[in-house]
């Protein structure tokens, strides 16, 4: 991990966003920031430079909006120290900023947990970006391992106390919006720009169209804790199919969605509308053992992470992971990568500005990965990891 005030990358093929890119691009990074990209440019003499790789791919740094934890750190421990455990972590995987994401627990950790992220900054590691509530206003019908006895309908006022004790970082929360008071609390987030998505959610069609038109914006992990499709009902999964605007994220590690499904959903929803996540928690980087989540004992065997009773419990999957499993989908190229990993992601949070595009005045969060998807180097607002 090293900080160099301005450097240069040179070589490869950047992809800038998800519809342009520059072959051998020479790319200045100034103070954490890009300066400048440019075709077959050289570097003045005396300067650093990092060469890449003739088939070397240059992306911007991914965004995971949807993370517990990492290498025995989870968001509820509310430690600061956990949170810059998680952050330091996921460089080596190419995410450079994150989502610190809860689950339903009393109203004594989870407040703690929001309070520590709400004032969480860092100056190294990926960017924390935000939190993302997830729970405690979701349905019991799909509570997958959600602890069941710590679930709270929907409350408007009870959100605001806690948007007010994360000092206005809760970015996404996921819910159930046919609950009880849910369309009200949807229009709350409408109103204060807060991303609304279904997840852990047995509504119906007509529940979900309600959701849309009230300001439902996003999906939480397509399939996992959701209303399935059925061709006399069609649910949360068909009403995603169905919309034409819903942003749904995907855990692509093989094991929540079947490869064929996730296929099919990008053939469905295509590069625009899908967000790669990993849902992972504390364990991921640990290998085989049992770890906490929410006070309940996970157990992670052969990349699985299980509840007692078998219920998927978060994943241990690396955002890398994800995208060489997407690289082997037969319409999927580099820029589609792009949009799946970081593009959609930052224009949902509102930060098309600075993140998800490699373009002057944009944060300097980049990934080297070479052509079959394994990472090299990670730059965090220009900051080197090297895997």
């Amino acid at each position: 991990m090293t900080m160099q005030k301005e450097f240069y990358l040179k070589g490869g093929t950047a992809f800038i966003d998800g519809d342009s890119s520059v072959q051998d691009p020479l790319i200045k990074i100034s103070h954490g920031r890009i300066e400048f990209i440019q075709e077959h440019g050289e570097a003045p003499s005396g300067t650093t430079v990092y060469r890449a790789g003739e088939n070397d791919v240059i992306l911007p740094g991914f965004i995971d909006i949807h993370i517990h934890g990492a290498d025995g750190a989870d968001t509820m421990d509310g430690d600061p120290g956990a949170l810059r455990t998680i952050a330091d972590f996921l460089p080596q995987e190419g995410v450079t900023s994150f989502l610190a994401t809860t689950i339903t627990s009393n109203r004594e950790i989870t407040e703690r947990a929001l309070q520590t992220a709400g004032r969480f900054t860092s100056a190294s590691g990926a960017e924390l970006l935000g939190i993302h509530l997830e729970g405690p206003f979701i349905s019991r019908k799909q509570a997958g391992a959600q602890p069941v006895e710590h679930i709270t309908p929907p409350d408007v006022e009870l959100f605001k106390r806690w948007q007010k004790l994360a000092e206005n970082r809760i970015r996404l929360v996921t819910l159930a919006p046919e609950e009880p008071n849910g369309l009200d609390l949807l229009k709350h987030f409408r109103e204060t720009g807060v991303i609304g998505s279904a997840g852990h959610s047995h509504a119906s069609y007509e529940e979900m169209q309600a959701a849309l038109e009230n300001g439902l914006s996003h999906a939480t992990h397509l399939f996992n804790g959701m209303r399935p499709l059925h061709h006399r009902e069609p649910g949360v999964v068909g009403s995603i199919y169905l919309s034409s605007s819903l942003k749904a994220e995907l855990i692509l590690d093989g094991i929540h969605v079947r490869p064929e499904v996730a296929r099919l959903s990008h053939q469905v929803l295509g590069s625009d509308r899908l967000i790669l996540i990993t849902d992972a928690i504390r364990g991921k980087g640990l290998g085989n053992g049992t770890f906490d989540l929410g006070g309940q004992e996970v157990s992670i065997h052969d990349g699985e992470a299980r509840l007692s009773d078998g219920t998927l419990a978060g994943s241990v999957l690396k955002m890398d992971e994800a995208v060489r499993r997407l690289l082997t989908f037969p319409a999927v190229r580099w820029p589609d990568v792009v949009k799946m990993t970081s593009q959609n992601a930052a224009a949902s949070l509102g930060l098309h500005d600075r993140k998800g595009k490699l373009a002057e005045g944009y944060d300097a969060d980049i990934v080297i990965m070479s052509e079959d998807g394994h990472v090299i180097k990670t730059f965090c607002r220009g900051e080197e990891y090297e895997n």
